[in-house]
């Protein structure tokens, strides 16, 4: 049985990235918890929503280093900031006293940039709660066996805005799972974590886990496919593909296109995600399924 699913998820993604894909999203609200600045409580617009949302931090709120002295608090001493981007058009006038430049006509576009800390990189300052979206979860049997079942299970906490999982300290991290949109959206973002936990030396010992690796590089790409194929296959078992495969190929598409979309790369993914898979279900290769 677990060779046909297998075979049928890794066909149905190829076919679906033949056919091209809707554009990958994170299965979990965070409409509430756009970047804003703390003091303003304006959310940040174009640019810089992905130049902040894309950081380490759970925290929506940001700052500057003198917004933050006056306060009352302080940055942590090491912690890099993140450049925000404003720009505006201003008028002949405007433009001829910033520029000191009479012979300036009509309008010019001014854009400046501001170095901003998540108030996760500060201290003495209280951050408000943010708001979550709460939708019914309900518990998918089969899911939740898979999960309890899975041998050297890593721990898995609760809170934030991101979904990932840390090597070094062998633990999962995962919004709370009110906030997801479905509960199949939720299992399928946590098998991608947990086939992320495979790799790990107690485990399976996988090299793109082991080894230090930059965003985007060759071997995090590749990493990426492994997780995605590994929940994949994995939703496939709990029998809710059809909800999430169009998310999973989408989002596979993605680090196919950044690794110059070599499609040979899902082949070697697939058979190291089969083997994530079956750690997960706990089967040992001298008891496959039939």
């Amino acid at each position: 049985m677990s060779v046909n699913v297998y075979e049928m998820i890794n066909n149905r993604i190829m076919e679906l990235l033949e056919q091209g894909t809707v554009p990958w999203r994170k299965p979990w609200s965070a409409q509430s918890n756009f970047p804003r600045n703390i003091v303003s409580k304006k959310e940040y617009r174009g640019v810089n929503v992905f130049l902040l949302a894309c950081q380490q931090y759970s925290s929506p709120y940001w700052l500057t280093f003198k917004q933050c002295q006056d306060k009352g608090g302080h940055v942590i001493k090491g912690s890099k900031s993140t450049p925000v981007i404003f720009w505006k058009w201003l008028d002949n006038k405007s433009a001829d006293i910033i520029l000191n430049d009479t012979s300036t006509t009509g309008k010019i576009p001014l854009l400046r940039y501001y170095s901003v800390f998540n108030i996760e990189q500060t201290e003495g300052i209280p951050a408000p709660a943010p708001e979550e979206t709460h939708n019914i979860f309900d518990p998918i049997t089969r899911a939740e066996e898979i999960i309890a079942n899975m041998p050297l299970r890593p721990d898995i906490q609760y809170g934030g805005n991101r979904a990932c999982y840390s090597p070094t300290l062998d633990y999962i991290k995962l919004p709370h799972q009110h906030t997801f949109l479905s509960p199949e959206e939720y299992y399928s973002t946590l098998f991608h974590e947990l086939s992320h936990a495979t790799g790990h030396s107690n485990r399976l010992a996988r090299k793109s886990i082991l080894e230090p690796s930059y965003f985007g590089s060759h071997e995090y790409s590749k990493e990426e496919l492994v997780a995605e194929m590994g929940a994949a296959f994995l939703c496939g078992h709990c029998g809710i593909e059809s909800i999430t495969i169009n998310n999973s190929a989408a989002y596979i598409a993605g680090w196919l296109k950044a690794l110059k979309n070599d499609k040979t790369l899902l082949i070697h993914a697939a058979a190291q995600a089969q083997k994530a898979s079956d750690y997960i279900l706990n089967i040992q290769p001298d008891n496959q399924e039939e």
